[in-house]
């Protein structure tokens, strides 16, 4: 545990549900936590006791990437977890695949085809996950995600070769959705399992991203918005090029450090915890301290995106890895750009790259 998780606590530090099994955190709500096969090697996901319309049965919050591994943890869940109950609908936080990716088989019952339930989600998520399911808009790969990166220093040949060749990543982990949806909306109240859960939006992770606060039992699905071990990833692509996803993240931050310090935070990846206040206070330092490496480095000399990402990430990086922190070095050089305090020019080369104004 690092210093600034010293900081938080969590409740359930000694505890991990294994694949396929499920632990109560909250009244009404179990913890489920699923494989990925990235760094990021895990998602949590969250079975919420419900009833609608005098059916009793179960929420799911969010679903983790079409594989067949994680539809054999599923169907166990659906098994011997849902205690002969349906799911009564599936609501995602955003669009992004490990969170969507097995929308449409769950809302269909799974490969017995056991029910066939809604998809909630916010217009904004729903829309870009149809969207690069088609294959359209990609942000992880393809010709338009080679070509964003190259404008931004990544020239490499090898590298861009290798993000034209994941031309399909979106759809192979999300291979279909649902073609109906529910939508929610900024302070939306959805009634599951008599409480009201608040639908609280945020910006800059994804287009709309969903959480839910339960104000009642003091209970917030926190999805990627607000983690307790790594900071959220809010990265410029290629969809929306001159975008300012840090500017609309930081400000978004300030719909959580309003809530109680005491709020049972369950977040997509990490461990479920207390502290919000604290950590959104972390996570406003660590952008603070990561803008001032930018505008000195930008001080001392031109800088593209991929200038940045060593002084960002200290780390080796693969393809997968790489996007995300070019990604994310070029929202925190559009945020001061836009801001008026960097510049910006195109060389000879093609590269944009910055400068102290």
């Amino acid at each position: 545990m690092n210093a600034l998780e010293h900081q938080l606590a969590y409740p359930y530090a000694d505890t991990l549900p294994e694949p396929g099994h499920a632990f109560d955190v909250a009244p009404g709500v179990k913890w489920l936590r699923m494989p990925l096969p990235f760094a990021l090697d895990h998602i949590n996901l969250w079975l919420l006791r419900d009833e609608i319309d005098g059916q009793p049965g179960w929420t799911v919050v969010d679903c983790g990437i079409a594989n067949d591994t994680i539809k054999a943890h599923w169907e166990q869940v659906f098994d011997t977890v849902l205690e002969g109950l349906p799911v009564l609908r599936v609501l995602v936080t955003h669009c992004h695949p490990d969170h969507i990716g097995l929308a449409h088989w769950i809302c269909a019952g799974g490969d017995k085809q056991r029910w066939d339930v809604r998809l909630w989600a916010t217009l904004g998520e729903y829309t870009s996950a149809r969207v690069m399911s088609s294959g359209d808009g990609s942000n992880a790969g393809g010709e338009g995600a080679a070509r964003h990166f190259g404008r931004h220093g990544l020239t490499d040949p090898e590298s861009l070769d290798k993000l034209r060749n994941r031309h399909g990543y979106y759809t192979h982990l999300v291979p279909a959705l649902p073609a109906q949806y529910r939508r929610l909306r900024e302070a939306d109240t959805v009634k599951i399992g008599g409480r009201d859960w608040r639908v609280v939006t945020g910006y800059g992770h994804s287009p709309e991203h969903c959480a839910l606060l339960c104000e009642e039992t003091h209970v917030l699905i926190s999805g990627d918005m607000v983690l307790p071990r790594i900071s959220t990833n809010v990265s410029v692509f290629e969809i929306e090029p001159e975008g300012n996803p840090l500017g609309l993240y930081l400000e978004s931050l300030g719909r959580y450090e309003t809530m109680p310090e005491d709020t049972l935070v369950l977040p997509s990846h990490g461990k479920p915890f207390r502290g919000v206040r604290t950590r959104i206070a972390q996570l406003r330092e660590h952008h603070d301290a990561r803008l001032a490496e930018v505008v000195e480095a930008c001080t001392k000399a031109p800088q593209s995106a991929a200038d940045i990402v060593p002084l960002m990430f200290k780390r080796q990086l693969d393809i997968h890895q790489m996007t995300f922190a070019l990604g994310e070095a070029l929202a925190h050089l559009h945020l001061l750009w836009l801001a008026g305090k960097l510049k910006r020019a195109t060389g000879t080369d093609g590269v944009i790259r910055f400068t102290a104004t």
